[in-house]
């Protein structure tokens, strides 16, 4: 893959002030420097932040040239409320989605209309044809609730047969493990475009909260370098340099590009960019 081919795109949680929004759209404007293939906003558990997603997009959209993607999730949503969403994201001129099964918040007792990320990718497909271009989300290290390796494998292929664009990846920090999951995807005739998705270091508590919510794995070698550092500065210092290495690691070796959770900051990841060759 040629070099200029790569994409890089960069993920937003939705603010909860006037302020903060106005701050995103800023950061936002900086990201498209580089440029941007999409921005992509979160969608709460069980929907618990649609309408500040739906704004957060809407501001993003007026603010930026970027092409704006909500995220959507289905567990613990019904039909009307995923049509309403949907309908809503379409009137503003969205065309781009990240369609997720979603996790269900605590205490919340119904599953919904859609179990599974593939049921609502379905559903989509059958209410709006092929407006919406859809990226799904994969877990290259297994979902936390899967069954096994291999039945988490088949069930991600199965979802990017329908009319997907491709995938994000959960984050991860051992770029063996992508490759390894590139290659058993192929092997299942899943060949699509599977982007990593990567998670500055800022932090080793923030870190390893982070992982233990989502599911992804921390190389014990990581953990052991951080330990080193007992100053916040030395750490971010660190998680660049680190993170640096293994973002330009994966490009070299044929990623298609690198998502970026950014979690609202402008600074690591703009300093992370700057470092790639």
């Amino acid at each position: 893959m040629e070099e200029n081919s790569k994409t890089l795109s960069f993920e937003f949680f939705p603010p909860k002030t006037a302020s903060g929004l106005e701050r995103l759209n800023n950061i936002a404007q900086a990201f498209e420097v580089v440029p941007a293939e999409y921005f992509s906003v979160t969608f709460g558990a069980g929907g618990s932040t649609q309408q500040g997603t739906l704004d957060t997009c809407s501001s993003l959209f007026d603010a930026t040239k970027t092409p704006i993607a909500p995220h959507i999730s289905g567990i613990g949503s019904d039909k009307e409320a995923i049509l309403q969403s949907l309908n809503a994201y379409k009137d503003k001129g969205l065309k781009k989605l990240v369609v997720l099964r979603g996790d269900l918040p605590s205490g919340f007792g119904s599953i919904g209309d859609f179990p599974y990320a593939v049921n609502l990718i379905d559903f989509i497909i059958d209410e709006f044809e092929n407006y919406f271009e859809i990226e799904v989300g994969s877990y290259p290290e297994t979902h936390p609730e899967a069954v096994s390796p291999e039945q988490d494998l088949k069930y991600f292929c199965e979802k990017m047969s329908r009319e997907v664009q491709g995938a994000v990846t959960q984050f991860f920090y051992n770029p063996d493990v992508y490759f390894k999951f590139i290659e058993n995807c192929e092997k299942l005739g899943c060949s699509k475009p599977i982007t990593p998705g990567i998670m500055p270091i800022v932090s080793k508590d923030a870190l390893i909260r982070m992982a233990k919510n989502c599911g992804a794995k921390l190389p014990n070698s990581l953990i052991k370098q951080l330990d080193t550092y007992s100053k916040e500065d030395d750490v971010k210092k660190f998680g660049i340099e680190y993170v640096s290495s293994l973002v330009q690691e994966l490009i070299k070796k044929g990623a298609p590009g690198i998502h970026f959770y950014t979690i609202n900051q402008l600074e690591p990841t703009k300093q992370i960019i700057e470092n790639l060759d």
